[in-house]
């Protein structure tokens, strides 16, 4: 006897449109020289330490010309389109964190992808035990290429030496996606 099984269709649960299947990344930077970073602050635990301390290798090692920090309203939906817009208009760069559950880690790749869209080269953050959660964004907004890192689970719970870890293992990975092959 064989059983066959039918594939659902996945529904985006985000609301945004799927008019928008763009699935090439913006431009990328071979530095970060003289370039503006934007940090978005998903309101997860630890995500804003996370941030600041890649933040902080980037503008010793790489000549990141500045840092700009914002924060979500909430975690768990695609960023607000007013604030895209002004990160759009401020930044050259985004990095986004950090999806470490499954809602926000959706949100955390729908955020990357909305930026990327936008012009916008962006690397979000997700922990390793939501991967599948931010791939099964990537493949419902039409993206299924779209490359994230991944720290290792937990993160809300870690002390200040433990996010330094996982700072020192996504920057490797960060500047991968970003394409940056020269230091400052």
């Amino acid at each position: 006897m064989t059983i066959t099984t039918a594939r659902e269709a996945l529904l985006d649960p985000t609301g945004l449109s799927d008019s928008e299947n763009d699935s090439t990344l913006s431009p990328r930077p071979v530095s970060l020289r003289g370039l503006t970073i934007g940090l978005l602050d998903n309101t997860k635990p630890n995500a804003m330490l996370l941030l600041d301390q890649i933040a902080a290798d980037l503008e010793r090692d790489h000549g990141v010309a500045g840092v700009r920090r914002y924060a979500k309203d909430y975690f768990g939906t695609p960023i607000k389109q007013e604030l895209l817009d002004e990160i759009v208009s401020d930044v050259d760069v985004v990095i986004t964190a950090v999806g470490d559950c499954g809602s926000c880690s959706a949100a955390t790749v729908a955020d990357g992808i909305l930026f990327e869209r936008a012009g916008i080269p962006t690397v979000s953050i997700c922990s390793d035990s939501f991967a599948m959660s931010g791939q099964a964004m990537a493949d419902v907004q039409g993206f299924p290429g779209f490359e994230f890192v991944m720290v290792q689970h937990p993160m809300a719970s870690l002390d200040a030496p433990h996010i330094r870890e996982r700072a020192d293992q996504a920057l490797p990975e960060v500047l991968r996606i970003l394409g940056v092959t020269e230091t400052a």
